[in-house]
């Protein structure tokens, strides 16, 4: 299984949709979004949590390209925010290399 950055790199959104997360993810907060978004629980670490708004951001987009995103359009860009927070947030979790 390949690890979560990997996958966030191979991701390929329209350029508004990411620039929208970009300017968000400024405001974002780890423990106030979240659980908006994953459910309230236990608070998952960044790659699980990754992976799930990975898997929710995959169902908006399909209701996207089918024509069905006006309703989904905010809940679209909050996710894209928490992925893009969370991604910030792990990779600078990771130890940088010795040179």
């Amino acid at each position: 299984m390949q690890d979560a950055l990997t996958i966030l790199h191979k991701l390929r959104r329209p350029k508004m949709l990411m620039r929208a997360a970009q300017i968000g993810v400024a405001e974002y907060k780890r423990v106030a979004h979240l659980p908006r978004l994953l459910g309230y629980g236990r608070m998952p670490k960044q790659s699980e949590a990754i992976l799930k708004l990975i898997e929710i951001e995959k169902n908006l987009k399909a209701l996207r390209k089918a024509g069905e995103s006006a309703d989904n359009l905010l809940r679209h860009i909050d996710v894209m925010i928490a992925i893009v927070g969370e991604a910030r947030d792990l990779r600078a979790s990771q130890p940088k290399p010795v040179s």
